[in-house]
């Protein structure tokens, strides 16, 4: 057995358990939302709070989140990526538990029967039917997503791959006023992202007005 060079094996010192929780969001009439469930046992019974999960030793991170997702919200289909670590020391009432939080922004996906998409406002999320936050430090986690989701959509276009294969300038703006959380000077976006989109030399028909160019985003399939 290996030692250290105190004499101590890994088993001597005391360690926080693995957790992670996933901010699993999606564009949801015109905003930002985030999915959350509600377990009905458990040391969170009866409260909305992310999808987590106890890392089981021989699970991978990724493996641990996609199992909180579909197990505790019944989605399948996402791909949660880390995101940051959540590591301080009174974050969970129960003991030391750090969190590997992980997140998504997805198409509108289904959802199981506790839960529930629920729509951002400004850097939070108000659950259904509660006055405060969410439990343990999620509303943090949270803010966290969105920053990573805002973040994405200033530097490319449609980063997430939400739109169609082809989109319009005007649809690429709204998805992206989506996730920002506030309206977009028209002028300075098309400057920013035009350089990454391809001209298809096709127009959007059949909607009010004139017909629009469609683009493809540069570089995807």
């Amino acid at each position: 057995m290996w030692r250290d060079e105190h004499g101590k094996a890994l088993s001597d010192y005391s360690r926080p358990s693995v957790a992670v929780d996933v901010a699993l969001l999606a564009v949801v009439s015109g905003g930002l939302a985030v999915l959350l469930h509600r377990p009905d046992s458990g040391y969170a019974a009866g409260r909305w709070c992310l999808p987590g999960t106890f890392v089981h030793e021989n699970e991978l991170l990724a493996a641990a989140a996609l199992r909180a997702v579909r197990d505790k919200a019944g989605v399948e289909g996402a791909n949660p990526r880390q995101l940051r670590v959540f590591d301080a020391l009174g974050r969970d009432e129960r003991g030391r538990v750090m969190s590997v939080a992980h997140v998504d922004l997805v198409h509108t996906p289904v959802v199981g029967d506790r839960a529930a998409l629920v729509s951002v406002s400004g850097d939070g999320v108000r659950p259904p039917g509660r006055r405060r936050g969410l439990p343990f430090d999620h509303d943090e986690i949270v803010a966290a997503a969105l920053d990573w989701a805002r973040a994405a959509h200033r530097r490319s276009p449609d980063p997430a791959g939400l739109l169609e294969d082809t989109c319009t300038l005007l649809e690429l703006q709204r998805l992206h006023a989506a996730v920002v959380g506030s309206p977009l000077v028209k002028d300075t976006f098309r400057r920013i992202m035009l350089p990454h989109l391809e001209p298809t030399g096709l127009e959007r028909v059949g909607t009010v007005g004139r017909p629009a160019a469609l683009y493809r985003v540069s570089g995807r399939p």
